[in-house]
Protein backbone atom coordinates (compact mmCIF):
# COMPACT_ATOMS: atom_id res chain seq x y z
CA UNK A 1 0.00 0.00 0.00
CA UNK A 2 0.96 3.50 -1.05
CA UNK A 3 1.21 6.27 1.88
CA UNK A 4 0.45 9.12 -0.42
CA UNK A 5 -2.65 7.23 -1.47
CA UNK A 6 -4.16 8.14 2.00
CA UNK A 7 -5.64 10.84 3.81
CA UNK A 8 -4.74 11.77 7.38
CA UNK A 9 -8.16 10.21 8.59
CA UNK A 10 -7.55 6.72 6.63
CA UNK A 11 -3.82 6.58 7.84
CA UNK A 12 -4.59 7.59 11.03
CA UNK A 13 -7.06 4.90 11.16
CA UNK A 14 -4.29 2.38 9.63
CA UNK A 15 -2.12 3.07 12.23
CA UNK A 16 -4.47 3.00 15.29
CA UNK A 17 -5.24 -0.85 13.79
CA UNK A 18 -1.32 -1.66 14.35
CA UNK A 19 -1.85 -0.50 17.98
CA UNK A 20 0.44 3.13 17.18
CA UNK A 21 -0.65 6.75 18.83
CA UNK A 22 -2.87 8.65 15.79
CA UNK A 23 -0.49 11.38 15.95
CA UNK A 24 2.12 8.79 14.39
CA UNK A 25 0.03 9.53 11.12
CA UNK A 26 0.73 13.33 11.37
CA UNK A 27 4.34 12.82 11.44
CA UNK A 28 5.08 10.85 8.74
CA UNK A 29 3.30 12.87 6.34
CA UNK A 30 4.68 15.50 7.44
CA UNK A 31 8.46 13.85 6.89
CA UNK A 32 6.23 13.37 3.33
CA UNK A 33 4.30 16.63 2.39
CA UNK A 34 6.53 19.12 4.20
CA UNK A 35 10.14 17.76 4.68
CA UNK A 36 9.82 15.80 1.26
CA UNK A 37 11.93 13.11 2.56
CA UNK A 38 10.86 9.91 1.12
CA UNK A 39 12.76 7.45 2.66
CA UNK A 40 11.09 6.14 6.06
CA UNK A 41 14.71 5.38 7.40
CA UNK A 42 15.10 8.71 7.44
CA UNK A 43 11.72 9.93 9.67
CA UNK A 44 14.29 10.23 12.41
CA UNK A 45 11.06 10.83 15.28
CA UNK A 46 10.21 7.37 14.70
CA UNK A 47 11.39 4.34 16.13
CA UNK A 48 13.71 2.04 14.25
CA UNK A 49 11.12 -0.93 14.80
CA UNK A 50 8.42 1.69 13.73
CA UNK A 51 10.29 2.70 10.36
CA UNK A 52 11.37 -1.07 9.79
CA UNK A 53 7.35 -1.86 9.65
CA UNK A 54 6.76 0.87 7.49
CA UNK A 55 9.13 -0.10 5.06
CA UNK A 56 7.85 -3.52 4.97
CA UNK A 57 4.66 -2.60 4.43
CA UNK A 58 4.56 0.52 2.59
CA UNK A 59 5.83 2.04 -0.07
CA UNK A 60 5.74 5.99 -0.36
CA UNK A 61 5.55 6.60 -4.34
CA UNK A 62 5.29 4.14 -7.43
CA UNK A 63 6.89 6.47 -10.22
CA UNK A 64 10.60 5.61 -11.51
CA UNK A 65 12.41 8.99 -12.89
CA UNK A 66 13.64 7.93 -16.19
CA UNK A 67 14.61 10.99 -17.87
CA UNK A 68 14.54 14.89 -17.47
CA UNK A 69 14.67 17.23 -20.50
CA UNK A 70 15.37 20.94 -20.20
CA UNK A 71 14.85 23.93 -21.96
CA UNK A 72 15.21 27.47 -20.74
CA UNK A 73 11.77 28.00 -19.82
CA UNK A 74 10.56 25.04 -18.61
CA UNK A 75 11.80 20.80 -17.59
CA UNK A 76 9.58 17.53 -18.59
CA UNK A 77 10.00 14.54 -16.34
CA UNK A 78 9.30 11.21 -17.33
CA UNK A 79 8.76 8.65 -15.19
CA UNK A 80 7.86 5.07 -15.55
CA UNK A 81 4.93 3.48 -13.62
CA UNK A 82 5.08 -0.09 -12.19
CA UNK A 83 3.24 -1.56 -15.00
CA UNK A 84 5.63 -0.27 -17.23
CA UNK A 85 4.28 3.12 -19.19
CA UNK A 86 5.66 6.38 -19.58
CA UNK A 87 4.20 9.26 -18.21
CA UNK A 88 5.25 13.08 -18.57
CA UNK A 89 5.13 15.92 -16.24
CA UNK A 90 6.26 19.37 -16.80
CA UNK A 91 7.60 22.01 -14.22
CA UNK A 92 7.60 25.48 -15.84
CA UNK A 93 9.62 28.39 -15.14
CA UNK A 94 6.76 31.66 -14.20
CA UNK A 95 8.41 34.76 -13.94
CA UNK A 96 7.85 35.01 -9.87
CA UNK A 97 6.76 31.19 -9.01
CA UNK A 98 7.31 27.70 -10.87
CA UNK A 99 3.97 25.70 -11.89
CA UNK A 100 4.05 21.98 -12.38
CA UNK A 101 1.67 20.65 -14.93
CA UNK A 102 0.77 17.35 -14.02
CA UNK A 103 -0.80 14.07 -15.41
CA UNK A 104 -4.01 13.00 -14.88
CA UNK A 105 -4.07 9.16 -17.31
CA UNK A 106 -1.95 7.47 -19.48
CA UNK A 107 -3.25 8.48 -22.61
CA UNK A 108 -6.47 9.96 -23.49
CA UNK A 109 -10.04 8.91 -24.73
CA UNK A 110 -11.19 12.14 -25.79
CA UNK A 111 -9.74 12.65 -29.44
CA UNK A 112 -8.89 15.50 -29.84
CA UNK A 113 -7.17 15.85 -33.14
CA UNK A 114 -5.09 18.48 -32.51
CA UNK A 115 -3.59 16.86 -29.41
CA UNK A 116 -0.45 14.66 -29.75
CA UNK A 117 -1.75 12.39 -26.41
CA UNK A 118 -4.75 11.79 -28.26
CA UNK A 119 -2.67 9.53 -30.78
CA UNK A 120 -1.98 6.91 -27.98
CA UNK A 121 -5.99 6.53 -26.76
CA UNK A 122 -6.47 5.74 -23.24
CA UNK A 123 -4.54 2.93 -21.36
CA UNK A 124 -5.29 3.31 -17.76
CA UNK A 125 -6.53 6.54 -15.23
CA UNK A 126 -3.17 7.38 -13.44
CA UNK A 127 -3.74 6.17 -9.50
CA UNK A 128 -3.60 8.95 -6.65
CA UNK A 129 0.07 7.92 -5.66
CA UNK A 130 0.68 8.34 -9.44
CA UNK A 131 -0.55 12.02 -9.37
CA UNK A 132 1.28 12.98 -5.71
CA UNK A 133 4.32 10.94 -6.70
CA UNK A 134 4.71 13.25 -9.83
CA UNK A 135 4.98 17.00 -7.81
CA UNK A 136 6.80 14.67 -4.57
CA UNK A 137 9.30 13.89 -7.27
CA UNK A 138 10.06 16.78 -8.58
CA UNK A 139 9.61 19.07 -5.27
CA UNK A 140 12.36 16.91 -3.99
CA UNK A 141 14.94 17.82 -7.37
CA UNK A 142 13.76 21.54 -7.02
CA UNK A 143 15.23 23.76 -5.08
CA UNK A 144 12.37 26.59 -5.15
CA UNK A 145 8.91 25.74 -3.98
CA UNK A 146 6.57 24.73 -6.39
CA UNK A 147 3.11 26.81 -5.57
CA UNK A 148 1.10 26.12 -8.62
CA UNK A 149 -0.34 22.67 -10.09
CA UNK A 150 -2.14 22.48 -13.29
CA UNK A 151 -3.91 19.47 -14.60
CA UNK A 152 -3.24 20.00 -17.76
CA UNK A 153 -0.97 17.01 -18.42
CA UNK A 154 -1.81 13.94 -20.31
CA UNK A 155 -5.41 12.82 -20.18
CA UNK A 156 -8.65 14.51 -19.19
CA UNK A 157 -9.07 15.19 -15.17
CA UNK A 158 -12.56 15.13 -15.02
CA UNK A 159 -13.11 11.24 -16.35
CA UNK A 160 -10.60 10.30 -13.42
CA UNK A 161 -12.72 12.27 -11.41
CA UNK A 162 -12.61 9.93 -7.85
CA UNK A 163 -8.80 9.77 -7.79
CA UNK A 164 -8.13 13.47 -9.03
CA UNK A 165 -10.49 14.62 -6.54
CA UNK A 166 -8.03 13.16 -3.42
CA UNK A 167 -5.09 14.28 -5.10
CA UNK A 168 -6.87 17.43 -5.02
CA UNK A 169 -7.57 16.80 -1.52
CA UNK A 170 -3.99 15.54 -0.54
CA UNK A 171 -2.39 19.10 -2.30
CA UNK A 172 -4.40 21.81 -0.37
CA UNK A 173 -5.28 20.44 2.73
CA UNK A 174 -3.05 21.78 5.92
CA UNK A 175 -1.53 18.33 6.35
CA UNK A 176 -0.32 17.67 2.97
CA UNK A 177 0.71 19.67 0.16
CA UNK A 178 -1.07 23.05 1.88
CA UNK A 179 -1.06 24.51 -1.64
CA UNK A 180 -4.26 27.09 -1.95
CA UNK A 181 -7.37 26.35 -3.76
CA UNK A 182 -6.75 29.46 -5.97
CA UNK A 183 -3.47 27.99 -7.22
CA UNK A 184 -4.85 24.46 -8.39
CA UNK A 185 -5.97 24.26 -12.04
CA UNK A 186 -8.78 21.85 -13.48
CA UNK A 187 -8.54 21.76 -17.07
CA UNK A 188 -11.09 20.05 -19.26
CA UNK A 189 -12.75 19.44 -22.81
CA UNK A 190 -16.02 19.78 -21.14
CA UNK A 191 -17.49 16.83 -20.19
CA UNK A 192 -20.60 17.80 -19.02
CA UNK A 193 -21.53 15.30 -16.21
CA UNK A 194 -18.53 15.32 -14.86
CA UNK A 195 -18.82 19.31 -14.46
CA UNK A 196 -22.77 19.00 -13.11
CA UNK A 197 -20.81 16.68 -10.54
CA UNK A 198 -17.73 19.40 -9.88
CA UNK A 199 -20.63 21.92 -9.29
CA UNK A 200 -22.06 20.60 -6.66
CA UNK A 201 -18.24 19.08 -4.63
CA UNK A 202 -17.48 21.96 -2.13
CA UNK A 203 -14.12 21.12 -2.86
CA UNK A 204 -13.87 21.08 -6.72
CA UNK A 205 -15.71 23.63 -7.01
CA UNK A 206 -13.68 25.94 -5.44
CA UNK A 207 -10.74 25.11 -8.10
CA UNK A 208 -9.80 27.39 -11.12
CA UNK A 209 -11.21 25.77 -13.82
CA UNK A 210 -10.39 25.98 -17.42
CA UNK A 211 -12.43 24.56 -20.03
CA UNK A 212 -11.39 24.13 -23.45
CA UNK A 213 -13.88 25.48 -26.21
CA UNK A 214 -12.19 25.53 -29.61
CA UNK A 215 -14.74 26.09 -32.06
CA UNK A 216 -17.80 28.60 -32.37
CA UNK A 217 -19.66 26.32 -34.16
CA UNK A 218 -20.79 22.81 -33.18
CA UNK A 219 -20.08 21.36 -36.61
CA UNK A 220 -16.47 22.10 -35.98
CA UNK A 221 -15.59 21.34 -32.68
CA UNK A 222 -17.55 17.66 -33.50
CA UNK A 223 -14.80 17.74 -36.21
CA UNK A 224 -11.85 18.50 -33.52
CA UNK A 225 -13.10 17.39 -30.30
CA UNK A 226 -15.43 14.53 -31.02
CA UNK A 227 -17.02 14.67 -27.43
CA UNK A 228 -18.69 17.74 -28.47
CA UNK A 229 -20.99 14.86 -30.29
CA UNK A 230 -22.52 13.81 -27.14
CA UNK A 231 -21.34 17.14 -24.83
CA UNK A 232 -22.94 19.67 -26.61
CA UNK A 233 -21.55 23.65 -27.13
CA UNK A 234 -25.01 24.41 -26.32
CA UNK A 235 -25.32 22.54 -23.61
CA UNK A 236 -21.75 22.79 -22.04
CA UNK A 237 -22.36 26.44 -22.30
CA UNK A 238 -25.14 26.20 -19.91
CA UNK A 239 -23.49 24.44 -17.79
CA UNK A 240 -20.94 27.20 -17.60
CA UNK A 241 -23.11 29.70 -17.29
CA UNK A 242 -24.43 28.41 -14.25
CA UNK A 243 -21.26 27.17 -12.48
CA UNK A 244 -21.27 28.46 -9.16
CA UNK A 245 -18.27 30.67 -9.08
CA UNK A 246 -17.54 33.74 -6.96
CA UNK A 247 -18.11 37.17 -8.76
CA UNK A 248 -14.28 37.55 -8.29
CA UNK A 249 -13.29 35.00 -10.02
CA UNK A 250 -13.78 33.57 -13.61
CA UNK A 251 -13.50 30.41 -15.75
CA UNK A 252 -10.92 30.38 -18.44
CA UNK A 253 -11.99 29.09 -21.93
CA UNK A 254 -9.66 27.74 -23.52
CA UNK A 255 -9.33 28.12 -27.33
CA UNK A 256 -6.24 26.57 -29.49
CA UNK A 257 -6.00 28.51 -32.81
CA UNK A 258 -5.26 26.22 -35.70
CA UNK A 259 -4.45 27.85 -39.31
CA UNK A 260 -7.34 28.02 -41.47
CA UNK A 261 -9.32 26.01 -39.43
CA UNK A 262 -10.59 28.12 -36.29
CA UNK A 263 -9.04 31.14 -36.67
CA UNK A 264 -11.07 33.49 -38.74
CA UNK A 265 -12.93 37.02 -38.03
CA UNK A 266 -15.95 34.58 -38.16
CA UNK A 267 -14.96 32.73 -35.62
CA UNK A 268 -14.22 35.01 -33.10
CA UNK A 269 -17.36 37.24 -33.30
CA UNK A 270 -18.77 33.74 -33.13
CA UNK A 271 -17.41 33.28 -30.07
CA UNK A 272 -17.92 36.61 -28.86
CA UNK A 273 -21.73 36.00 -29.22
CA UNK A 274 -21.22 32.94 -27.57
CA UNK A 275 -19.60 34.53 -24.31
CA UNK A 276 -20.97 37.80 -24.57
CA UNK A 277 -23.78 37.93 -22.20
CA UNK A 278 -21.38 36.53 -19.27
CA UNK A 279 -18.21 37.97 -20.29
CA UNK A 280 -17.86 39.09 -16.92
CA UNK A 281 -17.81 35.30 -16.06
CA UNK A 282 -15.51 33.96 -18.96
CA UNK A 283 -12.05 35.05 -19.20
CA UNK A 284 -10.68 33.57 -23.03
CA UNK A 285 -6.77 32.38 -22.84
CA UNK A 286 -5.98 32.10 -26.63
CA UNK A 287 -2.93 29.47 -27.44
CA UNK A 288 -1.77 29.31 -30.68
CA UNK A 289 -1.37 25.38 -32.11
CA UNK A 290 1.80 24.09 -30.87
CA UNK A 291 3.55 22.05 -33.99
CA UNK A 292 3.88 18.19 -34.13
CA UNK A 293 5.18 16.74 -36.53
CA UNK A 294 2.58 14.00 -36.44
CA UNK A 295 -0.16 16.16 -36.52
CA UNK A 296 -1.66 17.94 -39.71
CA UNK A 297 -2.09 21.42 -37.98
CA UNK A 298 -0.09 24.17 -38.57
CA UNK A 299 0.36 27.62 -36.15
CA UNK A 300 -1.54 30.56 -37.54
CA UNK A 301 0.78 33.62 -37.93
CA UNK A 302 0.75 36.34 -35.22
CA UNK A 303 -1.16 39.07 -36.80
CA UNK A 304 -3.60 36.19 -37.12
CA UNK A 305 -3.73 35.55 -32.99
CA UNK A 306 -3.87 39.08 -32.37
CA UNK A 307 -6.74 39.79 -34.89
CA UNK A 308 -8.47 37.04 -33.37
CA UNK A 309 -7.70 38.79 -29.86
CA UNK A 310 -8.89 42.08 -31.43
CA UNK A 311 -12.08 41.11 -32.13
CA UNK A 312 -13.00 39.65 -28.22
CA UNK A 313 -11.65 42.74 -26.92
CA UNK A 314 -13.75 45.15 -28.81
CA UNK A 315 -16.59 42.79 -27.32
CA UNK A 316 -15.76 43.54 -24.35
CA UNK A 317 -14.56 40.09 -23.46
CA UNK A 318 -11.39 39.74 -21.72
CA UNK A 319 -8.89 37.92 -24.17
CA UNK A 320 -5.27 36.94 -23.75
CA UNK A 321 -2.78 35.06 -25.42
CA UNK A 322 -0.89 32.00 -23.74
CA UNK A 323 2.22 31.61 -25.67
CA UNK A 324 2.92 28.14 -24.62
CA UNK A 325 6.51 27.52 -22.55
CA UNK A 326 8.05 24.20 -23.12
CA UNK A 327 7.40 23.67 -27.20
CA UNK A 328 11.33 22.81 -27.76
CA UNK A 329 10.98 19.75 -25.36
CA UNK A 330 7.70 18.81 -26.68
CA UNK A 331 6.38 19.76 -23.62
CA UNK A 332 3.67 22.17 -24.36
CA UNK A 333 0.10 22.29 -24.05
CA UNK A 334 -1.20 19.30 -26.52
CA UNK A 335 2.29 17.74 -27.03
CA UNK A 336 3.01 15.24 -24.33
CA UNK A 337 2.91 11.90 -25.57
CA UNK A 338 3.71 8.73 -23.75
CA UNK A 339 4.40 6.73 -26.33
CA UNK A 340 6.91 9.42 -28.20
CA UNK A 341 10.15 7.79 -28.77
CA UNK A 342 11.97 10.82 -26.68
CA UNK A 343 14.07 8.00 -24.80
CA UNK A 344 16.10 6.99 -27.87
Amino acid sequence: MYITSLTLQELEEKVKQIGWERYRAHQILNWIYKRFVLDFEQMTNLSKEQRAFLKDNYLIHSLELLKVVEAPDSKKFLFKTRDGHIIETVLIYERDHLTLCVSSQIGCAVGCTFCATAKDGLTRNLRVEEIIGQFLQVQSLTKDKIRNVVFMGMGEPLANYENVRKAVEIMVSSWGLDLSKRRVSISTSGLINQLNRMAQDPLMRELNLAVSINAPFQSLRESLMPLSKTNTLEELLEVLYSFPYPPDRRIMIEYVLIHGVNDEVEHAKELARLLKKGKKKFKVNLIPFNPDPELPYKRPPMEKVYRFQKVLWEEGISTFIRISKGIGLFGACGQLRSKRLVLR
